[in-house]
C-alpha cells in the first residue's frame, strides 16, 4: 500500500513526483528537497548554510506531515553541486540529527542551479 504525502505548508513538486510516500503505513520517503521557501515557491538565494538549513527545514515540514520527524529518519541521501560545501553542510546537518545518527550517503551531483538537494527515509512510529 502508498499514500502519498502532501502538504500545502512544504514546496509544491515541480515534477513527476510526490513530496513523500509512506508505505504500508510504517515507512515513509520523501523526494529530493531543493532550498524551495514553501511560502513563495522560490529558490532561497543565499549562502550554503542559508540554502542548507532551507532544505533541512523542507524535510522536517514533510516528515511531519507524514507523522514522523527527524528523529525517526533511518537513511538520509546528500547531493552538493560542490564538494567543498561538505564540512559546512555537516554543520547544518547536525543540528537536525540525533545519535544514532541516520545512514547517509553524500555524493557530488550536477544540481539545476542549487548548491544542495537532500532526501530522506523515515520510520512512522506507531
Amino acid at each position: 500500500m502508498r499514500e502519498e504525502v502532501f502538504t500545502d505548508k512544504g514546496a509544491k513538486p515541480v515534477g513527476i513526483y510526490s513530496q513523500g510516500i509512506v508505505a504500508s503505513g510504517k515507512t515513509v520517503y520523501i523526494s529530493g528537497q531543493g532550498p524551495i521557501d514553501p511560502a513563495t515557491g522560490q529558490l532561497v538565494k543565499g549562502n550554503f548554510r542559508e540554502e542548507a538549513d532551507r532544505v533541512f527545514q523542507n524535510l522536517a515540514i514533510l516528515l511531519e506531515a507524514a507523522g514522523t520527524s527527524w528523529a525517526n529518519v533511518t537513511k538520509v541521501g546528500v547531493f552538493l553541486a560542490d564538494l567543498s560545501n561538505f564540512a559546512e553542510m555537516n554543520e547544518v546537518y547536525q543540528q537536525y540529527v540525533t545519535k544514532p545518527y541516520p545512514a547517509r550517503t553524500t555524493v557530488g551531483a550536477q544540481l539545476p542551479g542549487i548548491a544542495i538537494e537532500v532526501d530522506c527515509i523515515a520510520v512512522v512510529p506507531e
